[in-house]
């Protein structure tokens, strides 16, 4: 089962971020075979961090939340809060898979919070720029909750618009960039 992880940094944290990027790295080298994507969201700046995507594929629920929560920066206060969902790889692939590479272009993670009927199940018909891409599932993988993705585009508001306007009861979207060693 392939999960959503975002950690959200709490304000004034980066010093301890800092201090335990070692710790982390190590954290989430244990999971290197099941990780899809990984990488700092990012401040207005370009540079400094707010928050930690992981897409990773893990056994169930319980590791999904074993993996947010037992993760060294979580438990050391990094973190304001963590939003983790049930999420489906429309792409099948990984970030490391991505045809534009690592590195050219502005990048974002782009979170649409579901509302009613679900929309964009199916891949968006441009899907060069595209990194991840899938829908936020319930636990049980019954209900759609909203879709999540990562991809490279020239602004934010062209990152905004891999999802269907109006359709979402909000929709975030964050600088981020490749993450790892």
């Amino acid at each position: 089962m392939e999960f959503l992880c975002y950690h959200r940094d709490r304000s004034g944290s980066l010093p301890l971020r800092d201090e335990l990027l070692e710790e982390h790295w190590s954290y989430m080298d244990r999971f290197a075979k099941e990780m899809i994507a990984r990488g700092p969201t990012l401040a207005d700046d370009g540079d400094t961090p707010t928050g930690s995507v992981h897409l990773v594929d893990l056994p169930g629920p319980a590791a999904a939340r074993a993996f947010a929560f037992d993760e060294p920066n979580y438990q050391a206060g990094v973190y304001r809060d963590v939003l983790l969902r049930r999420w489906r790889n429309a792409l099948g692939r990984t970030m490391w898979d991505f045809p534009g590479g690592r590195s050219g272009g502005h990048r974002y993670l782009v979170l649409g919070f579901g509302e009613g009927q679900a929309v964009d199940l199916e891949l968006p018909r441009d899907q060069d720029e595209l990194i991840a891409y899938g829908p936020l599932l319930s636990d049980d993988g019954s209900l759609w909750l909203g879709t999540a993705a990562l991809v490279r585009a020239a602004d934010p508001d062209m990152a905004r618009a891999v999802l269907t306007p109006g359709r979402y009861a909000g929709i975030e979207v964050h600088p981020w960039r490749f993450g790892g060693r």
